[in-house]
C-alpha cells in the first residue's frame, strides 16, 4: 500500500545552493602525515588493504623524482608503501560526484547511454534548476547540457556529456571507485548504500517501497525509504548494494547526518526505461 508523507519545508529536495554549498567529506587520515604530506602533491593517490590495513601511496609520471623523495622521507616510518603507476592521472566523473549547475550543487547518480550517445542521471530538481553543468564551482570544467527533467511527480533528469570527461560506470566511494555491474530493484530490509559530495558514503537500510512524498514544491511518488541520512548537496546521488548494484538515485528527506535521517529514492529502472537508456 502506498504511504505518504510530508515533508517539513524546511527538510525538502536535498539541492545545495553554491553560496552555501559544504565541501565533500575529507579523505580518512586527515590531518595524519600521510594526508598532509600527499595532498600536497599533485598526481597522487591513496588506498588502504582491506586485509593487511597496510597503505599504498601511488605517483604518476607527473610526479618528479624530487618530490618522490620528499614524500618517501615523510612517510617512513608510517607503514606506508609509496610506488609508481605508468601514466597520469585524470579526472572521472562517477556516481557521487558534485557536480554544479548556474546556481546549485548536487550529485552525480549514474552514467548512462542511449546507443553511442553518453548521459548523467541526477535528481529532476537539480536539473529543474539549471540547464549547463560543471565539475568544478568555478564551472571552468564543463561537463554538458539538461536534455530532459522531470520534477515534481518524478525526481530524475538528465545531462548529456558535451565534453571529453571520461565517465565510467562507477560510484565515487570517498576515496576508491566502486564497479557497477547492473540495476535491480530494492526490497524491504535490504542492506544498501548511497554516495554524494556533501557528506560521502553512508549506509543503511530499505525501510519501504512506493513512498509518497509532499514536497513544498509538488509531490513525487514511488520512491525507495532508507533510514540512512543526507543533507544538501547529496541529492541525484545514487543508491546501491555492495556487489555494485545500483537501486535508484537521492530524490530527498529529513534529517542530518549529525542526528540521523530519513531519505527517498527514485528507482533507477523507471528513469531508464522513461529515457530508453542503458547503464554502460
Amino acid at each position: 500500500m502506498r504511504s505518504t508523507f510530508r515533508l517539513a519545508v524546511a527538510a525538502v529536495a536535498l539541492l545545495a545552493a553554491t553560496a552555501t554549498a559544504t565541501p565533500a567529506v575529507a579523505a580518512p587520515g586527515a590531518g595524519t602525515p600521510l594526508q598532509s604530506a600527499v595532498a600536497q602533491t599533485p598526481g597522487t593517490a591513496w588506498t588502504v588493504d582491506p586485509v593487511t590495513g597496510r597503505t599504498t601511496v601511488t605517483l604518476d609520471d607527473t610526479v618528479t623524482e624530487q618530490q618522490a623523495t620528499r614524500l618517501r622521507d615523510g612517510l617512513r616510518g608510517a607503514n606506508v608503501d609509496v610506488r609508481r603507476e605508468p601514466g597520469r592521472l585524470r579526472t572521472l566523473l562517477a556516481g557521487g560526484d558534485a557536480i554544479y549547475g548556474s546556481t546549485s550543487r548536487c550529485s552525480l547518480g549514474a552514467n548512462a547511454r542511449r546507443g553511442t550517445t553518453y548521459y548523467l542521471i541526477t535528481a529532476g530538481h537539480c536539473t529543474n534548476s539549471s540547464a549547463n553543468w560543471w565539475t568544478n564551482s568555478a564551472r571552468t570544467i564543463a561537463i554538458g547540457v539538461r536534455t530532459a527533467s522531470s520534477f515534481p511527480t518524478n525526481d530524475y533528469g538528465l545531462v548529456r556529456y558535451t565534453s571529453t570527461l571520461s565517465h565510467p560506470s562507477a560510484v565515487n566511494t570517498y576515496p576508491g571507485l566502486l564497479q557497477l555491474y547492473g540495476t535491480g530493484s530494492a526490497y524491504v530490509g535490504q542492506a544498501v548504500c548511497r554516495s554524494g559530495a556533501t557528506t560521502g558514503v553512508r549506509c543503511g537500510t530499505v525501510t519501504a517501497l512506493n513512498a509518497t512524498v509532499n514536497y513544498a514544491e509538488g509531490t513525487v511518488t514511488g520512491l525507495i525509504r532508507t533510514n540512512i541520512c543526507a543533507e544538501p548537496g547529496d541529492s541525484g546521488g545514487p543508491l546501491y548494494t555492495s556487489g555494485g548494484i545500483i537501486l535508484g538515485i537521492l530524490s530527498g528527506g529529513t534529517g542530518n547526518c549529525t542526528t540521523g535521517g530519513t531519505t527517498y529514492y527514485q528507482p533507477i529502472g523507471e528513469i531508464l526505461a522513461a529515457y530508453g537508456l542503458t547503464i554502460p
